[in-house]
């Protein structure tokens, strides 16, 4: 495997392992690790996606990115 596999695997790591701990009852989709784990997963998975120059799954990973960054927001009450 190399970097960018590694940068994908990564990105879809993390927003499996949000969806796991909420579908199982550990965490909240309001809680602020499902938020993170969403966030960073999303954007490691849409760089990964920009290096393989594979636009569905960039725009797919980077709106997924937006609406987590927009529910951060939320969450500390900035926006």
């Amino acid at each position: 495997m190399n970097f960018t596999d590694w940068l994908g695997f990564s990105g879809v790591f993390l927003i499996l392992l949000a969806y796991f701990l909420n579908s199982f009852g550990f965490i909240t989709t309001k809680n602020l690790s499902f938020i993170l784990l969403n966030l960073f997963g999303s954007i490691l998975a849409c760089l990964a996606s920009v290096l393989l120059k594979y636009v569905p799954f960039i725009v797919l990973e980077g709106i997924w990115a937006l609406v987590s960054l927009f529910s951060l927001l939320k969450r500390v009450k900035l926006f």
